[in-house]
């Protein structure tokens, strides 16, 4: 190794190795770092945007309007990126850095990595307490900073220059790796950042990393086998893990040759396509009717890159109490779960092994007529809520049908919380892999649009023509709680369509909220504490995108929306079509779902609703 040094200060220090690190994409070598959201402040922008400006012509930066809007535009360029490219976001410190603790959590419960660098206060306290600072009186190394730690899976503060030469590559492995990939935070300290130090020229030499594939323990892979071998009513889970391994093909593949039905998680979502002659659709709460009477009754489960959240697994009440259960997973702290079989490594070479293992075994063909049978009933299910109707507003289902048949094939449908999640889960047909974005992990509100720029900017080829739209569907409650990054896409030019739902409120919740017996309260605006509950005022959604430079329509009804989605794909910017939605009308059909009802209450709503949870509990899969 040369014993040459390079001169520089850590900031400086810190983007020249950021800009010497690749990935290979679809055998293509491109920058791991794709750019940075930044917004600057006095924790920033003297010397770390001093080094960025240097090399905006390799590693752009993107001003957002939001901290938190421009670190959940670079989850979800990650996420498009099936976790081979990522996205830095750069914020001074205080508020701005605490603005992106909620997608610093987002990314950590969605397992997807993202770089975050936020500066930090004087690490030799003379000029304690500066503006933006939180004291904390008995312990004054700690700053607003370490809020971070809970929703990292990489934290470090850098207190002297040199400590960068081992906690960036490290951060690296971090986020690269299938089993801990998160996101990666590092504080920057002002008076750190500014220090001139000697680097070895060795750090800054260009590295290509590659994204592991770790194969299972030959041990695991015959336990499962043997396992599976037994099965009468297998069923396959097909989580996220599964379309960032890049197995969606070999594990439908496999689902297909074997005779085994499968479903999907929520992030497992889009890996197939919606008519693959396997698939019963979504799993779980928000899932179909298909996927639920499979698993009710299945033997053996193998589920594939997932961590069995709740609304996959019905709050462990979708299952039969004797099912056994193989977990397919690259974090063993995954394939554990639930006293399962684990069966620890990446998803397409654990497929690829357990097959191998199988040998000419295959499940009684009529497990397949069976699945076949249930799913047909269910899209006949789905094609009659989904019709036109003479009620006064239109239902999610039939809104979403409108826009999913104006859908291209390279076309991405993105969306996060309220009741768009359950609806495009059961109601959105997806015509090309990976064209689904649903963030649940989190379930966070403000995600859509942030979430749209990220996917435009990863379907946006360096010489900027885009291949596909995002199209963002959004409730009003979501819409107004984080909308600025319309604004962005006008500016750097990456379209989308937002198709916001309009009915009044937080729907889903007050859903949830009615169906557990309270009376509806603080959710439809018609409940909440305002001056007119019978005439709230009405936000001009459409008006309010065109100031901020994008094309926007209103449309009134079904018939109106359609067309509005014809004019959407041939618009040169983002464009914002507005539709009010029936706030009471849902797809029907997946499992249930365990919350915490009154034990005590004088309703007889709550008390009938107590008592349905409590039959519902009995059901539960014990376990850890």
């Amino acid at each position: 190794m040369s014993d040459a040094m390079i001169r520089l200060t850590m900031a400086q220090a810190v983007v020249r190795y950021l800009c010497a690190q690749f990935t290979e994409i679809d055998g293509d070598r491109v920058p791991l770092f794709a750019g940075v959201f930044g917004i600057f402040g006095h924790g920033n922008v003297t010397c770390l945007s001093e080094a960025l400006e240097q090399v905006q012509d390799r590693l752009p930066t993107w001003r957002g309007q939001n901290e938190q809007s421009m670190a959940l535009a670079a989850t979800a360029f990650a996420k498009a990126r099936l976790r081979r490219q990522i996205m830095i976001a750069t914020s001074s410190v205080g508020p701005g850095a605490t603005n992106m603790i909620t997608a610093a959590g987002t990314a950590h419960a969605n397992r997807l990595p993202l770089l975050l660098l936020a500066g930090d206060t004087f690490v030799n306290r003379l000029p304690d307490p500066v503006l933006q600072q939180v004291e904390h009186f008995g312990s004054p190394s700690t700053t607003v900073n370490d809020g971070f730690r809970a929703v990292s899976r990489y934290w470090d503060r850098i207190v002297h220059p040199a400590q960068i030469l081992s906690s960036l590559p490290n951060a690296l492995r971090v986020m690269l790796d299938p089993a801990d990939c998160g996101p990666a935070f590092i504080g920057l300290p002002q008076d750190i950042q500014e220090i001139a130090y000697d680097y070895p020229a060795a750090f800054f030499a260009e590295r290509t990393w590659r994204i592991p594939r770790p194969r299972p323990s030959r041990d695991e892979v015959a336990e499962a086998a043997t396992l599976l071998k037994t099965a009468r009513r297998p069923l396959l889970i097909s989580g996220g893990g599964v379309r960032y391994s890049g197995a969606g093909a070999a594990l439908a593949d496999f689902a297909t040759r074997r005779g085994i039905p499968f479903t999907e998680t929520i992030a497992g979502k889009g890996a197939v396509v919606h008519d693959h002659p396997a698939y019963t659709g979504a799993m779980g709460i928000e899932g179909t009717d298909a996927s639920k009477a499979l698993a009710e009754e299945a033997d053996v489960v193998i589920a594939v890159g997932t961590r069995l959240q709740d609304f996959t697994t019905g709050s462990w009440t979708a299952f039969a109490p004797g099912a056994r259960f193989i977990n397919v997973n690259a974090a063993r702290f995954d394939a554990a779960k639930h006293f399962a079989l684990p069966v620890v490594g990446d998803a397409l070479e654990c497929l690829a092994e357990i097959d191998a293992a199988l040998g000419d075994w295959t499940c009684d063909p009529a497990r397949m007529r069976r699945a076949q049978a249930l799913y047909t009933d269910w899209n006949a299910a789905l094609d009659a809520v989904q019709a036109p109707t003479n009620a006064p507003l239109p239902s999610y289902a039939q809104v979403i049908r409108v826009v999913n048949d104006h859908a291209t094939v390279h076309d991405t449908m993105v969306t996060a919380a309220g009741g768009l999640p359950g609806e495009t889960a059961k109601n959105w047909r997806v015509k090309a892999p990976d064209t689904y974005d649903l963030e649940f992990g989190f379930s966070c509100m403000g995600y859509e649009i942030a979430g749209g720029w990220g996917h435009a900017m990863a379907k946006t080829a360096a010489d900027g023509t885009q291949t596909g739209v995002p199209i963002v569907m959004v409730g009003d409650g979501s819409y107004l709680m984080m909308n600025s990054d319309i604004y962005s896409t006008v500016l750097t030019g990456h379209k989308m369509i937002v198709v916001v739902c309009d009915n009044g409120g937080f729907g889903v919740i007050n859903r949830l909220q009615t169906g557990m017996g309270v009376p509806g309260f603080n959710n439809l605006l018609t409940d909440a504490r305002v001056k007119d509950r019978a005439n709230p005022p009405h936000v001009d959604f459409a008006a309010h995108a065109r100031a901020m430079g994008a094309e926007a329509r209103s449309c009134a009804g079904l018939s109106e929306l359609g067309e509005a989605m014809v004019w959407a794909q041939t618009t040169d910017r983002t464009t914002v079509l507005v539709i009010e939605t029936d706030a009471h009308t849902w797809t029907e059909g997946g499992a249930d779902w365990y919350v915490g009802v009154p034990e005590i209450n004088d309703r007889d709503s709550i008390r009938k609703a107590r008592a349905g949870q409590e039959n519902l509990r009995a059901k539960q899969r014990r376990g850890v």
